[in-house]
């Protein structure tokens, strides 16, 4: 894809404040609290990613510049807990604090220690820059972008079982009828590519725990899905078991 851009790149706030502390500090939590089965080095992990982001342009930094802080911190998981989302973050949450066996990225050792954080390098000293990073859609290769894109596949290079795809069929309003369900719109086409791939797959428009908790959240609807909600409807939300 070719960008073009006239005058400055567009900029967002720089490098979260304290990073070093924070990552470091939330690698020890994670394997010492959540996951102490894990051995890993936290301060080789934060060596491995200072040197993917800082030995590169700021947005030039690729996704196998993180080959080897990846290589540092593998982690399994068992089957049947995993559980894939888009544009379902705030729901995705709810539905997984509900469900607890429910493993999703933000659970892994990468997607804890570097979730809701920014960093990127200084393009003309060493070090990062914490006064500004570009954007995502005005860098090539974003340091954050790549660093989650390969963390996504790791996550589904390790996902087996029963697998939970938590989807939003209608992005500008809950409940609007002009939306994506599991008989029309792109979600035919990703059913295809199951069947075609050999997987067994079921499809719910309208889970019940899903819309108890989108009623929750939007009090200030008053759709019959939430009067009633043991009523058959159809929810934003079409996630593929």
């Amino acid at each position: 894809m070719l960008q073009l851009s006239h005058g400055q790149v567009q900029t967002q706030p720089g490098t979260t404040p304290n990073i070093r502390h924070i990552v470091v500090g939330r690698c020890f939590t994670y394997t010492t609290l959540i996951n102490s089965s894990l051995s890993h080095d936290c301060e080789e992990i934060w060596r491995h990613f200072e040197e993917a982001v800082l030995h590169q342009p700021t947005c030039s930094v690729k996704v196998q510049h993180y080959d080897k802080m990846f290589d540092t911190m593998r982690e399994f998981w068992p089957c049947d807990r995993f559980l894939f989302w888009s544009k379902t973050r705030t729901l995705m949450h709810s539905y997984a604090a509900v469900f607890r066996h429910f493993w999703t990225l933000e659970n892994t050792l990468v997607g804890f220690m570097f979730n809701e954080l920014v960093w990127c390098g200084q393009e003309e000293e060493s070090g990062f820059d914490f006064n500004s990073c570009p954007e995502w859609s005005a860098c090539g290769d974003h340091p954050v972008f790549s660093l989650w894109r390969y963390a996504s596949q790791k996550f589904a290079e390790m996902a087996c079982g029963n697998i939970t795809v938590l989807l939003n069929g209608s992005i500008a309003d809950a409940f609007n009828r002009k939306r994506e369900s599991c008989s029309r719109g792109s979600i035919t086409d990703l059913i295809q590519i199951l069947q075609s791939r050999g997987f067994r797959w079921t499809c719910t428009d309208s889970d019940q725990t899903l819309m108890a908790l989108l009623c929750l959240q939007n009090q200030q609807f008053s759709h019959q899905a939430c009067t009633n909600p043991l009523q058959p409807t159809t929810s934003l939300q079409t996630p593929i078991y």
